[in-house]
Formats: C-alpha cells, sequence, structure tokens
C-alpha cells in the first residue's frame, strides 16, 4: 500500500491560477483528472452563472454586461449517485483522484455529503465522506486581489474562463470599478474564510502563491506530485497561456488609481 495519499484536492478562489495548476497536473496523465466538480447548484445543473455573482446589486451599468440567466435543469442524482460519479470522473488509471474547491462551492459540497451514509455534519466530514480521510489539500492564494478581480471581472463579462475570448467577444466588456471592487469583496472574503477554516479544522495543506506557480510551473506542479508519491519530473511545462494582457493592465492601473489608497 503506498504512503502517499491517492486524492488531492485544490482550495482556491476564482482567478487565484487553480487552473493553471490543476490542468498541469492533468496533463501528466497520472496525476487524476481534475474538474471543478463541486461548482454544479442542483437547482439548474449548472455553475454559478455572472448574474449569480450580483445578487442583490441594481445597477444597470454592471447588469447590462452580464448574460442573462439560463434556466437549466435540476439535478435528480441521489448523494450516491452525486459522489460515485465524482470518484469516477476524477480518477486516473493509476488510482490518483484529482478535484479543486472554491470556498462558495463548500455549502454544495457539505449539503450533498450530508446525504451519504454516516451523513457529514461539516465541510472536513464532507471531504472525507466523498474522497476518504486520506486525502492531499492543497491551498492555492494569489495576493494581488486587484489583479484577481479584475481578472475575473473580464471573465464573467467573456464567460471565457480559460484560454482567450476571441477579439470581438473581448471587446464587449468593459471597464467597470463598481463591478471589480464587488468581486475583489468577494474573492478577499473567500481567502479569509480558508484561512478561518484551515486554522479552526487544524487543516495545514500545501501552500502554492499565484506568483510562485506562473514563475515556475513545472516546480510547483511538481510539489504536488511529490506530496501524491508520483515523480516530480512528470511535470510538463505550463498548461495553459496567461490571459492577462495589456488591457487587463490598463484596467488594474485605472482601478488603483481610482479605488486603492496609498
Amino acid at each position: 500500500m503506498s504512503d502517499h495519499p491517492r486524492s488531492y484536492l485544490v482550495l482556491a478562489s476564482q482567478r487565484s491560477g487553480s487552473t493553471l495548476l490543476v490542468e498541469s497536473l492533468r496533463a501528466t496523465g497520472r496525476a487524476g483528472e481534475p474538474e471543478e466538480f463541486f461548482q454544479y447548484l442542483p437547482s439548474t445543473s449548472l455553475a454559478p452563472q455572472p448574474r449569480q455573482w450580483f445578487e442583490g446589486v441594481t445597477d444597470e451599468r454592471i447588469l447590462r454586461l452580464l448574460a442573462p440567466l439560463e434556466t437549466g435543469t435540476r439535478s435528480t442524482e441521489t448523494s450516491e449517485q452525486w459522489r460515485d460519479r465524482i470518484r469516477a470522473a476524477g480518477r486516473t488509471s493509476n488510482g490518483i483522484w484529482g478535484g479543486k474547491l472554491m470556498w462558495n462551492q463548500t455549502p454544495l459540497l457539505t449539503d450533498w455529503a450530508r446525504g451519504l451514509p454516516g451523513g457529514a455534519t461539516d465541510l472536513r466530514s464532507a471531504i472525507d465522506a466523498v474522497l476518504g480521510p486520506d486525502v492531499l489539500l492543497v491551498h492555492v492564494s494569489r495576493e494581488d486581489t486587484v489583479a484577481q478581480a479584475v481578472s475575473m471581472w473580464r471573465a464573467v463579462q467573456t464567460q471565457v474562463w480559460r484560454g482567450h475570448a476571441a477579439p470581438e467577444v473581448d471587446a464587449r466588456a468593459e471597464y467597470n470599478a463598481d463591478g471589480i471592487a464587488h468581486l475583489q469583496a468577494i474573492l478577499e472574503e473567500q481567502e479569509a474564510q480558508w484561512q478561518e477554516w484551515f486554522t479552526k479544522a487544524g487543516v495545514a495543506p500545501l501552500i502554492i502563491d499565484f506568483a510562485d506557480l506562473t514563475a515556475d510551473t513545472a516546480g510547483q506542479v511538481g510539489r504536488v506530485l511529490d506530496a501524491l508519491g508520483l515523480d516530480p519530473g512528470l511535470a510538463p511545462p505550463p498548461a495553459l497561456q496567461r490571459q492577462g494582457n495589456d488591457r487587463s493592465n490598463d484596467w488594474i492601473e485605472r482601478y488603483r488609481a481610482e479605488r486603492v489608497s496609498v
């Protein structure tokens, strides 16, 4: 039996670099098939839509930039069917499972896990119920939450979450300081909630910083591989191109000038 975890879960917030990490791990062919399995709302079977990130916001200058809500279809899975599907979908042939969890998705995970045999009373027991107790927790964070929020503001407008939006799609995205500020507050709160949970639950995750990940993707991916008992040399070149560009940089500079006190 291996002395290393056979499953890993990347804990993050949106636009933190977590997709770069999991897609690079996937590219090894040996480190699971990591997806954001826990993002889908049972009421629609869809991930949160752009307007759902702005619930309570009434400013039409923001709302007019966001796609209308789709109805979706209510999930009919039982908790056990849901768990079994996720376990199968995230695993490579060598038995390694991978996945990703954002803080806003933790209530969904916990609610599903309550329906499993033995139930789940909190996030730690929910993770154990779905993946077992021997799981490597990896935390990805991004110190520059302005850049993170700008990245998310562009993504909720274009609905392109990886790779580059077509020029005509990206051109329709507009700068809006209030939209960016709203998302920055959400992202900062998510990171604060992760840190609070780590302390309360006594969790010591493998920590990966966005700046380190983008500067040396193979090196940071290798750390996760090593913790799983896999060869760090399997780490590939970056599996994704950076989405930020001159337009992102302009918006970041403009937002800092308008909203960030010196």
